[in-house]
């Protein structure tokens, strides 16, 4: 992998010169534009504080970024992840937080020694939706206290909501304008301009502007410490068996999540550069990048395809963007902490209110629903639901369940039509006898245990008749117990002197046959290729 690692990398800066590098700092920098008010933003709304945030987008950046699967992968702090950090650090306290994200990245460790991300592709779009907006309403719940100046209780959004019939509710109307405020300016800035000088960013200017010209009574984001080894981060004393166990439950949720996102990611914006993701060394990255973000302060990181696109559409060439979008927030820390101490929550929350918003996959919700597609609308509101109401990764195991069971409920029906030979559409094969006496059975779909009732109450009912063929091109595959109930079925009509004939029948299915013995009660001289030939055969026989 290491070698393989080194030729992708010689692939991707070959032919490297200053107009590139140029090219790559300009889309840094427009990364950096983009990232600044988000990773302060998921910051606070994890549970950790804005420093917290900025530090995790600037060691993923160069991390996660350098050892990327991809030459285009930003990784860092995302709105998806806080749904689980904030419920985490409330429960845990902020080391939790620090120690869960260093289980998570060995988990992503062995997914990508495992070859895990494959199972990436096996969850359906719908559920990946559902997911997605119920992450988006987690999101955005959870800024109902920064948005209104307010203060609630409990371990996730639900809770907090529900606490404040005891708590009472009084919004600051002065942190509401500046929530609105924000979100008024992301709605209505130009799209030309957004590529240029992001919405959010804007937003956080022009609400920081004010706060400092009016200084209001709001509540504000606070110190920012200017080092990469803030007092508050994960130290080794720290660590211990005991609080591993207590916290492997919230790690593989957000192993499954960091997992889901970051393959999602690449896999969406390796189609805006037409190039692929290397899943398992991604893995690797996102791992490594977990393991040690925390001791240095830092929150569980993802690739992030709001960042990544824009790294994209900026013109970036390898992943010294990434490096570049991470020295622009170093030097934001540094040279600008004291600065953003003073931007008001309400004016991030409504930046993570507007995110929450654009989550949401409108154009797949929209297809989904206008077309009807009902098992696809059951797996988004089944997952949107779960994903609000529990854990992240039940939610996700209830999304695939539920596609498997509606998929299996809608595939497993078996169809079974009975009719006479039918001697018109025998011309030019030589059948002249009448075959009024024959019944054409043909079987469609899957024997099984849940359709093989079914099958024996249909053909109980068969009477007046002396030949029976089966026509079973159709049937792909057959278990133990529906055989076991076909050779009961064939038995009872050879006592009634009833001549059982098979046509095309799978080879998977006369193994099975085979197997239960009956194709020896039946006798391999009644099986045929088609029914033509097994419509003769009675003939030659004289029984019809």
């Amino acid at each position: 992998m290491i070698t393989q690692f080194i030729q992708d990398l010689k692939l991707e800066f070959k032919n490297y010169n200053g107009k590139k590098i140029s090219q790559d700092v300009m889309a840094g920098l427009t990364v950096t534009a983009v990232a600044l008010p988000l990773a302060l933003a998921f910051g606070v709304s994890s549970g950790a504080d804005a420093a917290s945030g900025l530090i995790t987008a600037i060691i993923a950046g160069i991390l996660i970024g350098g050892l990327s699967g991809a030459s285009y992968q930003i990784s860092g702090p995302t709105g998806a992840m806080t749904a689980i950090l904030l419920s985490l650090s409330i429960k845990h306290g902020i080391d939790g937080v620090f120690m869960a994200g260093v289980i998570s990245g060995i988990l992503l460790l062995i997914a990508a020694a495992f070859h895990f991300g494959k199972l990436v592709s096996f969850i359906p779009s719908s559920v990946i939706t559902g997911f997605t907006s119920g992450i988006a309403i987690i999101i955005a719940l959870g800024q109902v206290d920064n948005f209104f100046g307010t203060v609630s209780e409990g371990e996730n959004a639900v809770q907090k909501l529900l606490s404040y019939g005891e708590l009472g509710f009084s919004p600051n109307l002065y942190a509401i304008l500046f929530g609105l405020l924000v979100i008024a300016i992301m709605i209505l800035w130009p799209k030309k301009w957004n590529s240029k000088f992001p919405s959010s960013l804007a937003g956080i200017i022009i609400a920081l502007a004010i706060n400092s010209l009016v200084n209001l009574p709001v509540n504000i984001v606070g110190d920012i410490p200017r080092t990469l080894l803030p007092q508050n981060r994960l130290t080794f004393n720290a660590i211990s068996l005991n609080q591993i166990k207590i916290l492997l439950g919230p790690a593989v949720s957000i192993a499954m999540l960091g997992m889901i996102e970051s393959l999602l990611c690449g896999a969406s914006a390796g189609k805006m550069k037409n190039e692929k993701l290397n899943a398992d060394r991604e893995l690797i990255a996102q791992g490594i990048g977990n393991v040690i973000i925390p001791f240095f302060g830092g929150v569980p990181a993802t690739a992030a395809i709001a960042r990544t696109s824009v790294a994209i559409k900026s013109g970036g060439n390898t992943r010294f963007v990434s490096i570049f979008h991470s020295l622009g927030l170093l030097a934001s820390m540094f040279l600008l902490g004291p600065i953003m101490s003073k931007i008001p929550l309400a004016a991030l929350a409504g930046v993570l209110i507007m995110t929450a918003w654009r989550m949401n996959e409108w154009n797949e919700i929209k297809y989904i629903f206008k077309n009807k597609f009902g098992t696809s609308m059951i797996e988004f509101v089944v997952t949107m639901t779960a994903t609000v109401m529990f854990d992240l990764t039940i939610a996700i195991v209830i999304g695939v369940f539920m596609a498997i069971l509606l998929f299996v409920t809608k595939n497993c029906e078996l169809k079974i039509d009975i009719s006479q030979v039918d001697i018109k559409r025998m011309r030019g094969h030589d059948i002249t006898a009448d075959h009024t006496y024959t019944k054409m059975v043909y079987l469609t779909g899957p024997l099984f245990f849940v359709t093989k009732d079914k099958f024996t109450k249909t053909l109980e009912k068969l009477d007046d008749t002396k030949n029976i063929i089966f026509s079973m091109r159709a049937v792909t595959s057959i278990d133990q117990s529906a055989v076991t109930e076909f050779k009961e079925l064939v038995e009872s009509f050879k006592e009634n002197d009833v001549n059982i004939l098979f046509c095309g029948v799978q080879s998977d299915v006369k193994e099975m046959f085979d197997r239960s013995g009956l194709t020896e009660l039946v006798g391999e001289d009644n099986f045929y290729w088609d029914a033509i030939a097994a419509i003769k055969s009675l003939e030659e026989k004289e029984v019809a």
